[in-house]
């Protein structure tokens, strides 16, 4: 019988596999050689690095991690020696919208930050940058778009360089994978250089990877006034981030943006499904039955003497406030990995039903282009 090794973090997975296989679930960052010469197959996330060190000697034939991020795997490696590996491109995108949506809601209600005609740099236009773009366009931002991998292949849209949006965006956002070689290398893409190009002073985000942004030259960059604020999901070695720049972003989080029910859902079915075909398993297009329902998922806004944009702000934060996760992260920083695996529910907009009261359909039509059903 195969023998898989499952992170015991992955959700809705125990008991799926069960019938076709001998599952032994384990801790993502114990999975160790010992423990990976019992298995055929590893199903993980990011904590798990799949490379020689973990793979030489076993007889792992197949890796699935049930994240869109693939750099914990040695792909190389697998390539040589006949490993088949799998991720989940796009499993998280609407998570990571809705987490986007969350921040932008929160500084427009907290900072007052106007969004209204602003740009905003959008780096790596895949599944998620291509969704955080028809979100800037409903807070009524200019998406500026750079991906020079799809620039180069002839992708529908218009992509602008790097140094465009350093010389003209108000807000900057990332949303690329972590490469460390080649044309489109992303480690440390925003370094000292980078922020010293910068003209408008902007917000920047990252919710990628955190060795995209180079931790000394962002905080540079944050003393030196050359960004007006830092929001940052993810840090460089986590699950220890930088106590100094934490401290001086304006919001921080333990890497959760991709944390919403349906993002892990969807990457536990391609973990699933993958694992299916490519051993035999008698189970097909397979999905959790069902997920856990949202905390509140009836809404309720009068919208009497709310602008549009207070209107549309509420109606997020009531979805999901990113200022929750900000607070646990900073009264508990040494806690990073347990508010990773003990993250509590969260639903997308699509579990979500919205009653607006005296407003027309203009607004009520932004609202369900988020994905809300709006009454």
């Amino acid at each position: 019988m195969v023998t898989l090794i499952v992170d015991n973090h992955i959700p809705f997975i125990k008991g799926v596999l069960e019938p076709f296989a001998n599952v032994i679930y384990a801790k993502g960052g114990v999975i160790d050689h010992k423990l990976a010469q019992k298995a055929d197959g590893l199903i993980i996330r990011t904590r798990t690095i799949c490379d020689e060190k973990l793979l030489a000697g076993t007889n792992v034939q197949f890796i699935a991690t049930g994240t869109i991020g693939f750099d914990h795997i040695d792909t190389g490696y697998c390539k040589t020696h006949g490993i088949s590996w799998h991720h989940a491109p796009g499993c998280n995108s609407g998570s990571v919208m809705q987490y986007m949506a969350s921040v932008l809601a929160s500084l427009s209600v907290r900072q007052g930050y106007n969004f209204q005609g602003k740009k905003i740099g959008i780096v790596g236009v895949g599944h998620v940058g291509s969704k955080i773009a028809r979100l800037a366009e409903i807070f009524g931002m200019v998406p500026v778009l750079n991906d020079p991998p799809r620039a180069r292949s002839g992708s529908a849209g218009k992509f602008v360089t790097l140094e465009e949006i350093c010389d003209t965006c108000d807000i900057m956002t990332f949303h690329v994978p972590l490469t460390d070689s080649g044309p489109d290398k992303t480690y440390h893409l925003a370094d000292r250089s980078f922020f010293e190009k910068l003209v408008r002073k902007p917000l920047v985000i990252n919710t990628s990877r955190g060795a995209v942004i180079e931790t000394r030259a962002v905080k540079d960059a944050l003393r030196n006034n050359r960004i007006s604020a830092f929001v940052a999901d993810v840090w460089e070695n986590e699950s220890f981030p930088d106590p100094e720049l934490l401290g001086m972003s304006l919001i921080a989080t333990p890497h959760i943006a991709g944390y919403s029910v349906e993002g892990k859902a969807n990457g536990t079915a391609a973990c699933v499904n993958a694992a299916c075909r490519h051993f035999g398993f008698g189970l097909s297009n397979w999905y959790p039955a069902q997920l856990p329902s949202a905390g509140q998922p009836d809404i309720t806004l009068d919208c009497t003497s709310k602008t549009d944009e207070q209107v549309l702000a509420e109606a997020i934060l009531r979805t999901y406030d990113v200022i929750l996760d900000d607070i646990c992260l900073r009264n508990a920083p040494e806690k990073f990995e347990h508010l990773r695996n003990h993250y509590p529910v969260r639903r997308e907009f699509e579990a979500f039903s919205l009653r607006l009261e005296n407003t027309g359909e203009y607004l009520k039509n932004k609202l369900k282009m988020l994905g809300l059903i709006v009454d």
